[in-house]
């Protein structure tokens, strides 16, 4: 076993290694004063800079929160490292070679930390993939990336690679570099089954998800071939490395534009961070397989230097309704921001990576440059959910904006919308809308908007079905059991039930209708929500189907899955088991149809027949469309 680190050789790294460029890979420091650089503290929330870092005597201190300490110490804390693994990546980042007390030349393999050799085996993977990405199997994955509009020259700077068909490639090489099954296992790159090990990622675009200071920590792989039966994106799984609440992908690359800029753009995806960085726009990133949530925030914070004085976070979604709930979801965390948060939506759906390909460049600035600020955004949306020609419209939409209005916590900010709101209502009084938020704000009636079609938040607070009555106890949701006397919500909890234990009936175009379905239950919305996030691509295996829709949903709603995934459906034999699963599927889909038919109906009353004849017919030919689907499903029912 190899012993300590010997005592001078701490001494010589400490001394020999730059603590502010170690610092400067997770928080951004600004000069105050000769020799003094101060930042927002990594280990405490704070708005105002008081984490202090002094290089010439080679330690840190927070005035804020008190902790202090030296290079090794930071080290040790930012990656929840040992004090030896700490010194030896600091010795290895400098090139100093380290001796040990019983004279040998430093652990063995197996007493290298965990961590580290974690690390170690990913580098090696991304090395691996990058590699395959210029061999003749991987033609498919190349011009997958061409066709998007990314040379060669883009997929190595962004580390592009290329997992192989097979079961064994990536697991051959690791093995041929040391590593034993046990350490593999921890890395989340390979699955186990009844013979041991395989690569998790087998015929796959592959990208390499980086930490702030650009160790590679996880993979993110897109499916390319028809054969293929998993779902289009997959993800390194959960592992002490990666953890995808922490991990903003592009970060990387993006940091010291993000600091210089004072600018954060959150896109949606791998290739939608290729295309803006490409399209100049060098502060993109995107998360991995999660909302943008608290520990993102700390992350942008930080490097924004997030102190009252400026910066500003946009977020891009899709302008359909799924982009729309995206957006509305940033509208929980804006205000930890004192950085000014805007939402940018493409009105034709089209992401980034697709305007660069159709447009150009310019039209990704365009887009960014579109932004709106996201209260604006939160309200409006709000509003688009009512018809606002009608007294009775306007009337439901500010009782449905007032909530949103009062959930914003600055008072001159809110001020502003609540005059904002009156002239978009057209309401005669303009300080009719201040005294309903001001009341609101003292009874504590205060919400995020709710995605198009969702219950207001006026309506949650009342006590709807579903959801907790009164304000939120913080960023996760509180959910209420929904009533089993509403005709409505039974319904949907049978449908949850069938599509839980039954998602083989989804497979195909059922899929898309149960996609776009909408719950009016909040909690079973939740629950919607997480089987759309897991995607069709387990609708064949029912096991890993509910595991993955336990593993999206909200905390406080597993067990409702749990439940929903067990509950006795009522039929006694096989047959008739599918026969009540169909026919509860096609209830919820003629329900779907019948609010359809509704919101249509609505609108060709509303419309000039003479000054609009075009729309007139094509809303005539939906509703006769629709109204063959309806009477489709019941035949078929």
């Amino acid at each position: 076993m190899a012993g300590l680190i010997k005592r001078e050789d701490i001494d010589e790294v400490r001394q020999r290694t730059d603590i502010k460029e170690v610092v400067d890979g997770y928080v951004t420091l600004k000069g105050a004063g000769l020799g003094t650089y101060k930042g927002l503290c990594p280990f405490h929330d704070e708005r105002s800079p008081s984490f202090t870092v002094r290089p010439q005597v080679g330690r840190y201190h927070c005035f804020g929160c008190g902790e202090d300490g030296d290079v090794i110490s930071f080290v040790q804390k930012q990656d929840h490292t040992s004090f030896q693994e700490a010194v030896e990546k600091l010795a290895a980042r400098i090139g100093y070679e380290l001796r040990y007390e019983d004279g040998g030349s430093g652990p063995s393999r197996e007493e290298v930390g965990r961590r580290q050799r974690l690390l170690d085996a990913h580098k090696i993977a991304d090395e691996f993939f990058r590699a395959q990405l210029l061999t003749p199997g991987a033609a498919e994955a190349r011009n997958f990336l061409f066709g998007r509009g990314f040379d060669r020259a883009a997929a190595e700077h962004f580390g592009c690679g290329y997992a192989p068909q097979g079961w064994d490639a990536l697991l051959k090489h690791l093995r041929g570099r040391g590593f034993t099954d046990a350490e593999l296992k921890l890395t989340g790159m390979f699955s186990e089954g009844n013979r041991g090990i395989y690569d998790r990622f087998r015929g796959r675009l592959i990208w390499p998800i980086k930490d702030i200071a650009g160790d590679t920590i996880g993979f993110g792989a897109r499916k390319l071939y028809e054969d293929d039966q998993g779902p289009k994106y997959l993800n390194t799984p959960e592992t002490t490395l990666y953890k995808k609440s922490q991990v903003l992908y592009g970060i990387d690359l993006a940091k010291r534009s993000i600091a210089k800029e004072r600018q954060l753009v959150v896109v949606e995806g791998y290739t939608d961070v290729m295309a803006c960085h490409l399209a100049g726009i060098t502060t993109a990133v995107a998360t991995c397989g999660t909302a943008f949530g608290t520990e993102h925030i700390k992350i942008a914070r930080r490097l924004l230097s997030d102190d009252g004085t400026g910066g500003e976070v946009v977020f891009t979604f899709d302008g359909d309704a799924a982009g729309q709930k995206a957006a509305l979801r940033a509208f929980e965390e804006d205000q930890r921001f004192t950085a000014q948060t805007y939402v940018a939506v493409e009105p034709s759906g089209a992401d980034p990576c697709d305007l660069r390909q159709s447009k150009g460049d310019e039209a990704v600035h365009a887009l960014v440059q579109s932004r709106r600020p996201l209260f604006e955004f939160a309200i409006r949306t709000t509003l688009k959910q009512f018809n606002l020609d009608t007294v009775e419209g306007r009337v439901q939409g500010l009782k449905a904006s007032v909530p949103v209005v009062a959930a914003i916590r600055d008072a001159s900010t809110r001020t502003g919308y609540c005059q904002a709101l009156t002239g978009w209502l057209g309401m005669p009084d303009p300080n009719e809308v201040l005294r309903l938020v001001t009341a609101a704000v003292k009874r504590g009636d205060t919400g995020r908007p709710g995605a198009p079609g969702a219950p207001s938040p006026a309506t949650a607070a009342a006590g709807a079905p579903g959801v907790a009555a009164g304000p939120s106890s913080g960023a996760v949701p509180s959910f209420h059991r929904p009533d089993p006397r509403d005709p409505v919500a039974s319904m949907e909890r049978q449908a949850l039930e069938v599509a839980l234990q039954q998602p083989a009936l989804l497979a195909g175009p059922p899929w898309e209708r149960f996609e776009a379905a909408r719950f009016a239950t909040p909690a079973f919305q939740a629950v919607h929500d997480a089987m759309r996030a897991t995607g069709p691509g387990l609708t064949g295996d029912p096991v890993r189907w509910v595991e993955h829709v336990m593993e999206e949903v909200p905390e406080p709603l597993r067990p409702l899955v749990s439940e929903l995934s067990v509950v006795p459906l009522p039929a006694s034999t096989e047959e008739a088991v599918q026969k009540y699963c169909r026919d509860i599927l096609a209830r919820l889909f003629e329900l779907q149809i019948t609010r359809v038919k509704a919101d249509k109906m609505g609108q060709l009353q509303r419309l000039d027949p003479v000054a609009d004849p075009d729309t007139y017919q094509r809303l005539n030919r939906e509703l006769m469309m629709l109204e063959m689907e309806r009477r489709s499903l019941r035949s078929e029912a």
